[in-house]
């Protein structure tokens, strides 16, 4: 019974959770040396609170991530340990990056929401304690002689008559017998802890988004630049053809193909500046401010990232990660909103009042005669609610277990983001390489094309094939890079970096 747990508990210097279903009928044993007080005062010195006590799920976590090739033993280093600025060599962006800390909005409402979650549990807690307020008045009445019943001289000498009173109330004041408010209170520190790590998870998300615009804006920076150097050769060649077709060597449809690689790399410029102007408003609106021209600093290829990518323990993922801790402390405040629920089964006892006096001379207004005193204890047990008890703590529970799947989903996520970032970063790697050698032979194959064609050996069509085929292999080879650039980022970010 859970009277007895109770008194069982009492004894022990650990506190713990009195539990029952509240629904049944209990039955108190006469021969019992407790008295309904002792029981009371055994149940607010233990701490006596009904409702599950929050303890983490398990959680089977691998013992390596999958990568495409088998990882290192782990160790506890681990690539989230650095900080950003350690990651992200960039002075530049590292520039753009402490701004947007400070003035992206995002951010700055996950901090009003922290601010909130810390005051709505000042506000909770303070419902255990006792409210008392001072209050104090001061009332002239004047009495008239001629009135229902006539007052003579003798009998009211004065008609006005004047008294003051000052009080010291206690305003209904909960004893918390079944750890209601106790419940509410680890619900609502949840939810703050909940809010900070929110606020964590944006702050990692933020790093994240601005190095990537960045690494983004100064890859469209790289490709206008092959862009416009391609320009430039492709109108070399065009004068070339030019005066070979005035010559008489080359024909108009030569001619014609030459313009056409002139006016195919002419196009792809405006098009490469919209999307640069487009991520620097995108940048802006991260950093908080109007858009405008964004500062840059290092090139694409000259980007200085930490050869190693130590991932650590995968257990230490949950621990590292803001967004699965704050998926954990939505758990606790669920799991505790159990209780309160729970506790609504229970009588509700409560205690108001008010102490003071009253008197017409101040110098006689806390003594005994004038003084004055009300307590009224009070005691509220729900009889017949429809059911609505009942459900109240089934939709609590279901609230539990829809928390405790987020969390099982945070932690999986958590895990494939990891494994996708190893893959890309490993696959990309790759590419890059085989990219590299193909632009090494395509640069050649132009090289020798345009000798050909001067020495009239070969025709145009292969040295425009040659020119056309470098172009979109070293536009390919740019975006390659900024893959792998952006895999260390993403890998950063899954393994829960950057907040620090």
């Amino acid at each position: 019974m859970w009277w007895r747990r109770c008194r069982a508990r009492a004894g022990k210097p650990r506190l713990g959770s009195c539990r029952g279903r509240p629904h049944r009928r209990r039955e108190i044993d006469v021969k019992t040396p407790f008295t309904v007080s002792g029981l009371l005062a055994a149940c607010l010195l233990t701490g006596c609170a009904v409702g599950p006590d929050y303890h983490r799920p398990t959680v089977q976590t691998p013992s390596t991530f999958r990568a495409p090739t088998p990882q290192p033993t782990p160790e506890a280093a681990s690539l989230a340990d650095l900080k950003w600025w350690e990651v992200f060599k960039d002075e530049k962006l590292q520039e753009l990056i402490r701004t947007s800390l400070v003035e992206n909005y995002d951010l700055r409402d996950a901090v009003a929401r922290v601010e909130a979650a810390r005051a709505n549990l000042g506000i909770t807690r303070s419902d255990q304690f006792p409210n008392a307020e001072v209050g104090g008045s001061l009332t002239t009445t004047r009495l008239s002689r001629n009135g229902q019943l006539p007052l003579p001289v003798s009998f009211v000498p004065s008609q006005n008559r004047t008294f003051g009173q000052a009080t010291l109330n206690l305003l209904s004041f909960e004893v918390d017998i079944w750890g209601r408010l106790r419940r509410a209170t680890e619900a609502a520190r949840a939810n703050l802890l909940g809010a900070e790590e929110n606020r964590k998870a944006v702050v990692t998300t933020l790093v994240s988004d601005v190095a990537t615009s960045y690494f983004s804006l100064r890859e469209l920076d790289y490709e206008l630049e092959i862009s416009k150097e391609t320009l430039g050769t492709r109108q070399e060649s065009l004068r070339l053809i030019q005066t070979r077709q005035g010559g008489g060597v080359a024909t108009l449809l030569d001619l014609r193909q030459g313009e056409q690689l002139v006016d195919t790399a002419a196009e792809t410029i405006p098009q490469l500046q919209q999307r640069i102007e487009q991520t620097e408003n995108q940048i802006s609106l991260l950093l908080g401010k109007n858009p405008g021209e964004v500062i840059r600093g290092r090139s694409l290829t000259e980007q200085e990232l930490t050869p190693e990518v130590p991932t650590g323990l995968p257990s230490a993922l949950l621990e590292r990660r803001p967004d699965i801790r704050a998926a954990e402390q939505n758990l606790v405040a669920a799991n505790a909103e159990i209780g309160v629920a729970k506790a609504a089964y229970f009588p509700q006892i409560s205690l108001s009042g008010f102490l003071g006096g009253q008197s017409t001379q101040l110098s006689s207004l806390f003594s005994a005669p004038s003084r004055v005193w009300t307590l009224t204890p009070q005691v509220t047990q729900p009889v017949f609610t429809a059911g609505r008890l009942k459900s109240n703590v089934k939709f609590t529970e279901a609230q539990r277990q829809s928390a405790l799947i987020q969390y099982q989903k945070a932690i999986q996520t958590g895990f494939t983001d990891v494994s996708n970032a190893l893959i890309a970063h490993q696959r990309v790697r790759e590419s890059r390489v085989q990219q590299e050698l193909l632009v090494t032979a395509l640069a050649d194959r132009k090289r020798l094309a345009y000798v050909r064609y001067r020495g009239g050996v070969d025709t145009l069509l292969n040295a425009l094939d040659a020119d056309r085929d470098l172009f979109q292999a070293q536009l390919a080879l740019s975006q390659i890079r900024l893959n792998e650039v952006l895999s260390v980022v993403q890998l950063y970010k899954a393994l829960g970096g950057g907040w620090q």
